[in-house]
Order: C-alpha cells, then structure tokens, then sequence
C-alpha cells in the first residue's frame, strides 16, 4: 500500500514508505519536520494492510485527526492530520511504496526461520515455555473531551 502526506498548505508531499515512522523535529526522526511548534519526538504512524495508524507521543501542541485531538487514531484515506500546526491531507494509492534506502527488510519463510532458530539455539538449553504476560489496557481514552467551552458561556 502507498500513502503519503499531503500538505494542505504548500510543500513536498511526504511518502510513508516504512511500517513504522517517526515524526518530529529531531534530525533522527523518519520524518523531519523542522517547525517550532512540533515536538522533538511528536508523533508515530504505523503503517498496516490498508490503514495507518497515529499515536500522539505527548507532544506539547497535539496530534489531531479531522480537527479531533487525539492520543491514538487510524487514518482513513482523505482524513486531515494535524501535527501541531503544520496540516495535511492522507492518500493511499494503488501499488507499492517507493522503498526507503534505509529500509533493509528481507522476506523469510517459516522453515528457514525454524532451522536459523535451531541453528542459534545453545546444546544444554530446556524446551521450557516462555511465560506469557496478561495484556494491560490503557487507562486513558483514544480522544479528548472536547476543549471548547460550553455554548452560552
């Protein structure tokens, strides 16, 4: 799936071309957005089969998805994404995304993964199952109450 960014107001569009991206104003950040208003690490969009997904990271200024703050959301296509102040348009295309020279992701079948595993596992090491861990829901909503006052006030 191709998605990109598209700036409302003007600019280079910007392709989402990893699973995973993050967006701030730090250099090191997948997607640099050099605005004052924009946290050192703002946000990340995670990239799915036919969906993104934000998480707002507590930036100062917000992450809103149509006008609606939010602390997570998924973005359809056409939905506005507000990164604190800089505004843009999401679209999905057919095809694939261009590949990011920094993205070195190499397809591996089950089998090969298997005899790779048992290849790297120690002679004296149990078969002893890993523990699994209850899953802990976030107390805190996807969104925010709305921050406009009351009519009439």
């Amino acid at each position: 799936m191709r998605a990109q960014l598209i700036p409302l107001e003007g600019g280079t569009t910007i392709e989402i071309t990893k699973d995973l991206v993050l967006v701030g104003r730090k250099e090191d950040c997948d997607v640099n957005l050099d605005h004052k208003s924009i946290s050192k690490l703002h946000c990340v969009i995670v990239k799915t089969d036919g969906l993104l997904l934000v998480r707002d990271l507590g930036s100062t200024n917000g992450t809103r998805v149509n006008g609606q703050r939010i602390r997570r959301a998924a973005l359809l296509p056409n939905d506005q994404l507000h990164i604190a102040s800089l505004k843009f348009r999401i679209a999905f295309g057919a095809g694939e995304a261009p590949v990011s020279a920094s993205e070195h992701t190499q397809r591996i079948e089950a089998d090969e993964l298997a005899d790779l595993l048992q290849k790297a596992k120690p002679e004296d090491e149990s078969d002893a199952e890993i523990p699994v861990l209850p899953v802990v829901h976030n107390p805190l909503p996807d969104v925010y109450e709305d921050e406009s006052p009351p009519e009439g006030s």
